[in-house]
């Protein structure tokens, strides 16, 4: 048997989990689908993922991959994974791919959405962001308008996650409304930590229409400003992470073999 690169497609509700990442005392997205390989092929191997979700946060295409020599066929990996994984975790699919296919460092951009709701609900109060403000969509969209093009968004960024180049290009942002519920759509080549939702706590500060006296209330001159001096301005307002998909992640090229 040789080695072989696994390409998996992942969805999962982030609920009752504490982000993507391994971590020593919690349970991880990470964690749940290494130990249902463990349990399959009697071997620890480490995956990567595209995108270190936060904890509380969903994914609809997160791309991971691992390499393993065992005996098992590519595409069988799929249900033999989700027989030993819990119901908020799913392999939509399993391929075999190049061997130099690396998730993270070959993808070219990723596309998350947000979800904000301005009504309460019992069933989706775990998949958005819940609040009763009276939003403009369209100072959510001029805000959103100012993002797209090449920005250093250090000021969306939490602090002990900067790098030396903070900068990222962003293809897609959008706002949009289906009755009560508001979508924020953005596409870009890379995210720093937390951006997605730091963004959208600021958009939704400065689109609240009914603010109280005691509030701070963003302007559109702010916002820029957090983008053209991002070492002088900070996002003070970051969403929650129920809101917050990571949808899809696209590469250069089709790497299945």
């Amino acid at each position: 048997m040789a080695e072989k690169n696994i390409r998996l497609l992942i969805e999962y509700e982030g609920t009752n989990f504490s982000g993507w990442q391994s971590q020593a005392v919690s349970s991880t997205i990470q964690d749940a689908i290494e130990n249902a390989i463990y349990k399959i092929t009697g071997q620890k191997i480490r995956i990567n993922a595209a995108g270190r979700t936060d904890a509380g946060v969903h994914a609809l295409g997160q791309v991971a991959n691992f390499k393993i020599d065992h005996y098992l066929e590519a595409g069988r990996f799929k249900d033999a994974i989700n027989n030993f994984l819990p119901r908020e975790i799913m392999i939509k699919s399993a391929v075999e791919v190049n061997f130099d296919f690396r998730s993270r460092n070959d993808a070219v951009s990723r596309h998350y959405r947000y979800l904000y709701a301005t009504e309460k609900s019992a069933i989706y109060r775990n998949l958005r962001w819940e609040d009763n403000r009276r939003i403009s969509l369209e100072k959510l969209n001029q805000a959103a308008a100012i993002l797209t093009g090449e920005h250093d968004f250090s000021a969306f960024c939490v602090t002990a996650s900067l790098k030396d180049n903070n900068r990222c290009k962003i293809e897609h942002s959008e706002w949009q409304t289906h009755g009560p519920l508001f979508t924020y759509d953005i596409v870009g080549n890379r995210f720093l930590h937390s951006m997605v939702r730091s963004l959208v706590g600021s958009m939704i500060n400065l689109a609240t229409e009914n603010q109280d006296q005691n509030s701070c209330n963003l302007t559109l001159d702010d916002f820029k400003n957090m983008l053209s001096s991002p070492d002088k301005e900070r996002a003070l307002f970051t969403a929650p992470p129920q809101g917050l998909y990571l949808v899809s992640v696209s590469y250069k090229e089709e790497e299945s073999k």
